[in-house]
């Protein structure tokens, strides 16, 4: 038999290139590939790369090099969105052997390249198919955006608004719980608009209600809403405690003049109705959110309106982005564009805001009891700890549980590096 060859899979970017790259990995598997996810001397390179940034560009050009770089005669396959905003001939000249697409028809041409470049013996169907994140698995429902924001380039690169079947993803939920995985995070570039293009039309309470219905896996994430989605409809199906209570709307930016500029479709009023929603049918979730600083045209009054907002809406967690300019999006071509400089300052004071909210959310929970899903160990200054997240999504560390996959009640003690002391974890849940 031969030695099973070995894929190094690299993943770039959001939750939505996660569960691609579990599709991936998965198939890689079934081919008959040994499947790692970090850089290593190895016999293939799949590399899933990101382009929602110029920042995202310069890593994915990085990785394609530092890839080629280890090995000179190994394939080097690239897929994902830098490609398509870049160029596959420019990301040949990388160093790349070949490009795909990340959809179905992409994959399978991939691992098709891939055996036909490698010598590979086939496996029998079984445990060569589960992947290795054994904590937590990514699963995509939905792709593509419609809305076609002004500083985006996602529509792009990931197109139209397009869903995939709720049994289709139900049953990579019950899949993954069959191989023991604990949490499931159901992921799209627009799952707010999961279900439009379905014959009988849908919406995404739907979705969740079949997940929640169709499978017993003990969490469920969805990953992201707009405001607009934040309905009581929607927000009922929380009472099921296997939804977990986080959630992720995007702000951008707390000015109705910049939203306007960036073709969001709510204003800061109607996104502060839509987490007064959410916290009334839900008390103690986290909302996260992402802010871009320096959108062409944003003046120091309109920031001080985001600062002002963030302080407002109390958000658990604030993913903070400098504007980026992207070609082929409307707002590379505005004037106004804000200064290097301003955009620096501008992120520092965010970003100090940002751990402001974060220390005073975890330190809202101190005392109480909440269930830590515990997905690895994590070397600290204080050494190996174990490490995982409450349903709120606040991390824990904790010296006393080392085992990954558990899932037990843990009261949250003081505040720790990026989250808190699990002090005494009590049995599984």
């Amino acid at each position: 038999m031969l030695q099973r060859p070995l894929a190094a899979l690299i993943t770039l970017g959001c939750k939505l290139n996660l569960a691609d790259s579990e599709e991936i990995e998965r198939e890689l598997r079934l081919a008959g590939f040994a499947v790692v996810d970090r850089l290593c001397e190895a016999d293939a390179y799949v590399l899933n790369t990101c382009s929602v940034t110029h920042v995202a560009d310069a890593r994915s050009r990085r990785l394609v090099r530092a890839a080629r770089r280890l090995s000179v005669v190994a394939p080097v396959v690239v897929t994902g969105c830098f490609p398509r905003s870049a160029g596959s001939d420019a990301v040949r000249d990388l160093g790349a052997d070949m490009v795909f697409g990340s959809d179905e028809g992409g994959r399978a041409r991939l691992i098709e390249f891939l055996r036909n470049k490698v010598s590979v013996e086939r496996p029998r169907v079984g445990l060569e198919a589960v992947p290795t994140r054994r904590t937590r698995a990514f699963i995509r429902a939905q792709e593509g955006c419609n809305d076609v924001c002004a500083f985006c380039i996602v529509p792009r690169t990931r197109g139209h608004e397009r869903s995939r079947p709720a049994a289709a993803v139900v049953a990579e939920v019950e899949a993954a719980r069959g191989v023991g995985i604990r949490e499931v995070v159901i992921t799209g570039t627009q799952l707010g608009a999961w279900g439009k293009d379905i014959d009988p039309v849908a919406g995404p309470r739907d979705l969740i209600a079949a997940v929640l219905a169709g499978s017993d896996v003990s969490r469920v994430r969805f990953s992201s809403l707009q405001p607009r989605d934040a309905i009581p409809g929607l927000l009922a199906l929380w009472e099921d405690p296997r939804l977990v209570p986080h959630f992720h709307l995007a702000l951008q930016s707390g000015s109705d003049a910049v939203l306007s500029a960036m073709r969001r479709r709510y204003t800061a009023g109607e996104f502060l109705g839509a987490l007064g929603r959410i916290r009334a049918a839900v008390p103690e979730a986290a909302i996260t959110t992402d802010v871009i600083v320096g959108f062409p045209g944003e003046t120091e009054s309109d920031f001080e309106a985001t600062l002002a907002f963030c302080r407002e809406a109390g958000f658990a967690r604030v993913h903070c982005f400098p504007y980026s300019r992207r070609n082929h999006t409307s707002a590379a071509l505005m004037r106004d564009q804000v200064p290097d400089a301003v955009r620096k300052d501008r992120m520092g004071r965010l970003l100090q805001l940002a751990d402001q909210l974060s220390l005073a959310f975890r330190m809202s929970f101190a005392g109480s009891v909440r269930p830590v899903l515990w997905e690895h160990a994590r070397r600290t200054p204080e050494g190996l700890l174990g490490f995982g997240h409450t349903d709120n999504y606040i991390p824990v560390y904790s010296q006393a549980v080392r085992e990954p996959n558990r899932l037990t009640a843990t009261e949250l003690g003081q505040v720790y590096h990026d989250g808190v002391w699990g002090i005494a974890p009590g049995g599984e849940e």
